[in-house]
Parts: structure tokens; sequence; C-alpha cells
């Protein structure tokens, strides 16, 4: 089981950074589109002298490497090595390719395209547990060394390589480059949020018992009971609080509103619930 889940993430990893590749090299390079992170980088040196984006990008992610191995530990490493020597190499590969070239003259789509690829294909990545290399590094250095928050650090820099190309770009390129950076974040945070969003259902009703048991023996979830007072009548009772997928929100509601009609319930999502009966098997006594 173990070499499975690992083969499985090593597929995801090498999945996501072709994901990544294509969106540039169908999409970003074709279309003269600018954008952050390494691939932003290349993108200047590459309009600036002519350096081959492959080869910047396979430079920098080395060094990058390296550097997170010293600071970072054999862990990082380990789980980035792959990111790092793959991602040049499929990015040359489907360069040479045919069908590799302009998708679309239409700048617009080329930046929501691009950005659906690099959202996710980032996303499946970090999802596998691997970073994607090269300027992903740098902040976790910053984290680690002076405690600046990741994303903040990402942020600047990702502004800071997008400004660095108004050199060779005009103003408007400088605009779809925010609205792609805009839409990758995103996607990417839809796709490191996907299957763990859950529904938070707290039930004010004075029949808390019998919708308690519903709970228990129709939905096999877990209930809270918090002790309350009505604010107007000073009554005391229970809040019932439960935890349910979004499937099971609907027969939730029809369970609460079967037993009391005029139950007060306030639904909410939640990104992520950890614990028994969603990352822990259940378990009973």
């Amino acid at each position: 089981m173990k070499n499975f889940n690992q083969l499985k993430n090593i597929f995801w990893i090498l999945a996501g950074n072709t994901a990544y590749a294509m969106a540039v090299t169908m999409f970003i390079l074709p279309n003269g589109l600018i954008t952050g992170g390494t691939t932003g980088l290349a993108l200047f040196f590459y309009r600036q002298i002519g350096l081959p984006v492959q080869v910047f990008v396979s430079v920098f992610n080395v060094a990058m490497f390296l550097v997170g191995a010293a600071v970072l530990g054999k862990t990082f490493a380990l789980t980035t090595i792959v990111s790092t020597l793959y991602y040049p190499f499929i990015l040359s590969v489907l360069q040479k390719m045919p069908w590799a070239g302009q998708m679309t003259g239409d700048n617009l789509l080329a930046v929501i395209f691009a950005g659906l690829l690099i959202g996710g294909g980032i996303g499946v990545v970090i999802r596998a547990g691997a970073s994607t290399g090269g300027m992903d590094i740098p902040p976790l250095v910053l984290n680690k060394k002076a405690g600046i928050s990741v994303s903040a650090s990402m942020n600047c820099m990702d502004t800071a390589i997008l400004l660095l190309q108004m050199v060779f770009s005009d103003r408007e390129k400088v605009l779809y480059g925010i609205l792609l950076v805009l839409i990758y974040t995103t996607v990417l945070n839809k796709v490191l949020l996907l299957g763990k969003a859950k529904m938070q259902v707290k039930i004010v009703s004075e029949r808390y018992e019998e919708i308690n048991q519903a709970i228990a023996e129709e939905l096999d979830r877990g209930v809270t009971l918090f002790k309350s007072r009505t604010g107007h009548l000073k009554r005391d009772g229970y809040v019932v609080m439960s935890v349910v997928s979004n499937r099971e929100l609907v027969q939730l509601n029809q369970l609460i509103q079967a037993i009391d009609p005029q139950a007060f319930i306030v639904i909410h999502q939640v990104n992520e619930v950890r614990g028994r009966g969603f990352t822990l098997k259940k378990e009973y006594d």
C-alpha cells in the first residue's frame, strides 16, 4: 500500500508539472503573456537576452533546490527533486511538439486557460506532498529563517517579477499578467480544498434529544451538544452541532424538519475536517 501511494504521488507530481508546462508552451509564450514565479523570470531573460526558457528554468530550479535542501532539510529535497528535474525536461519536450504554439489569438482566453492549467497543476503537486521548486523555495526559506509569511513573501515576489516585465511589456500585458496570477491562485486554492470541504450545521430546537438520536442513527454522524439559553425568554436548552458532507446535508435537513419544523438551523461551510469519521476510522464503544 505504501509503495502504491508513493507511485500515485509521483504520478500526480508529473501530471501537475506537465499541466504547468502546457500552459507555458500553448498559451503564455505564443501570446506573449507575462506571469510570476520562475516562469516569469525566465520570460524576462528570454525577451531581454534570448536565453531559452527551459535553460533558465533548469539552472534556476537546480540552484533553488540546493538552497532549499541546505536550509530546509532532506525531506524537502526528496519531495521536490522530481519537480526540479522533470519540469524543465517536459517544457523542452512540449516546445518541440508539432501542436505546440498559439492555441488562440484571444489574450483573455489564453489567460483563462493558462490560469486553469497552472493553478490545477500546482495544486495537484502540492496535494501530492511535493513542491514545484523554483520560486516556491525562497518564501519557504524566508519563513523558516525570518518568520515571514509564505503567502505574503510569495505575493511580493510575484508582483516584483510582473513589474520587472514591464521593461518589454505594455500596460495591457501587465494587467493580463495580474489577472493570470489571480486566476491560478484561485484555482490553486480550489484544488487544495477539493473534496475536503464539509458543512457544519447548528440546530436550535426544544426537541434536541430526538434530533441528536436521528443524526446518530440515520446519518451515522457524531453530534456535539452545547448548553445554551435563549436571549428573549431565557429558556435553557442545548444547541446540536454536527458536521456532514454536502450530499448528507439534504437528508439532514429532512430529518430535522420531520422532527421539528420550527427548528432554527445555521449552516456554513468549513474548509477541512480532521478526526474520527473523516480522516480517522470510526470507532464504536
